[in-house]
C-alpha cells in the first residue's frame, strides 16, 4: 500500500491511474476505521481497480465545542485495516496541507442543512462539503462510497456533486451494525461499557417506530417521535436533540407517513453523540 501525505504527489497518482484507464474507488475516512469503513472498502475492492483511502480529521466539519482533538486516532490500528483489505494507496495529508494559510472558499448546501443535525452543529456541513469537494478534485474517483448511517452527509455530498456537475458517482451503502443492532461508529469507544449496553435502545426505538408505521399503528410524526422519546428516555444521562421524520431525498419534515420517509435520531450519553436511522419503505 503507498502511503501519500502531499496533494501534488496524490494529484500525480491519480493522473496516472486515469492515463492508463483505471477505475478509482474512494473511500474518505477520519481514521479509527471499524467495520463500517471496512464494508465501503470491500466494496469499492469489488468495484473498482484502484482503491484509494484517506484518513484526514477534518477540523473545518467541528465546532468551538466539539471533540475534534478528542476525536480518536488509531493510525496503527488503520494502517494493518487497510493493508489486510489491499487497499492500493492511502492519502493522509495534515491539516496545513489541505488548508494553507489564506484558505478562504467553502461548499455549503443549504437547503439539505436546515433539519435534522444542522442546527445543532452549525458549520458542519459546510465543513463535510468542503473537504469533500477538495478531496474529489484531488483524487478524481470514479466512485466514491459512502455510509447511510451518515444520511444527511450522504445527501449532501450527493446534492453537491449533482449541482456542480462533478464527475464522480456516489455510491450508497448499508448501515453495518455490531452483533447487538448499535450502528458502527468511532464514537461508540468512547462509551463506558454500562453506556455501551444502553446505546442499543437507539437501535431499537428506531426499529420500533419503523414497525409502528409499517403496520398502521402510527402515521403522524409528532406522535411517533413522542413514542419513541419514551423509550430513549429510559437510557441513564441521555438527551435527544432530535428524533424526526423526513423524506429521504428532500429531508424536508412530514407530517403524516404516507410515502417512503427517514425515521433519523440523535442522542448524547454523558459526552458521546450518537446518530443513526431508518428507511420505512
Amino acid at each position: 500500500m503507498k502511503t501519500i501525505r502531499s496533494i501534488a504527489e496524490m494529484q500525480s497518482y491519480a493522473i496516472r491511474q486515469q492515463m492508463q484507464g483505471q477505475s478509482v474507488g474512494f473511500v474518505p475516512t477520519m481514521g479509527a476505521l471499524h467495520d463500517g469503513h471496512r464494508s465501503l472498502i470491500l466494496r469499492a475492492r469489488d468495484e473498482n481497480d484502484i482503491v484509494i483511502v484517506s484518513i484526514f480529521v477534518n477540523p473545518l466539519q467541528f465546532g468551538p465545542q466539539e471533540d475534534y482533538k478528542r476525536y480518536p486516532r488509531r493510525l496503527d490500528h488503520d494502517l494493518k485495516a487497510l493493508a489486510a483489505s489491499h487497499v492500493d494507496a492511502l492519502f493522509m495529508p495534515s491539516a496545513q496541507e489541505m488548508y494553507p494559510e489564506g484558505f478562504a472558499t467553502v461548499v455549503d448546501v443549504p437547503a439539505l442543512t436546515k433539519v435534522l443535525c444542522g442546527p445543532f452543529r452549525p458549520g458542519h456541513f459546510m465543513g463535510v462539503a468542503t473537504v469533500v469537494a477538495k478531496l474529489f478534485e484531488i483524487v478524481q474517483p470514479t466512485r466514491a462510497y459512502f455510509g447511510e448511517k451518515d444520511f444527511q452527509q450522504m445527501r449532501v455530498i450527493g446534492r453537491m456533486i449533482e449541482d456542480l456537475r462533478m464527475p464522480v458517482r456516489l455510491v450508497a451503502c448499508p448501515t453495518v451494525r455490531e452483533r447487538d443492532g448499535l450502528a458502527c461508529s468511532s464514537r461508540n469507544r468512547f462509551l463506558s461499557r454500562r453506556d455501551r449496553d444502553e446505546a442499543v435502545k437507539l437501535y431499537q426505538a428506531l426499529f420500533l417506530g419503523r414497525e409502528l408505521v409499517e403496520q398502521k399503528i402510527m402515521s403522524r410524526s409528532d406522535r411517533l417521535a413522542k413514542r419513541l422519546t419514551q423509550v430513549l428516555k429510559t437510557i441513564p444521562r441521555v438527551r435527544v436533540d432530535y428524533i424526526s421524520v423526513v423524506d429521504p431525498v428532500t429531508l424536508e419534515p412530514m407530517a403524516r407517513i404516507r410515502r417512503p420517509a427517514l425515521i433519523a435520531a440523535a442522542i448524547w450519553i454523558g459526552k458521546t453523540r450518537l446518530i443513526d436511522n431508518v428507511i420505512v419503505p
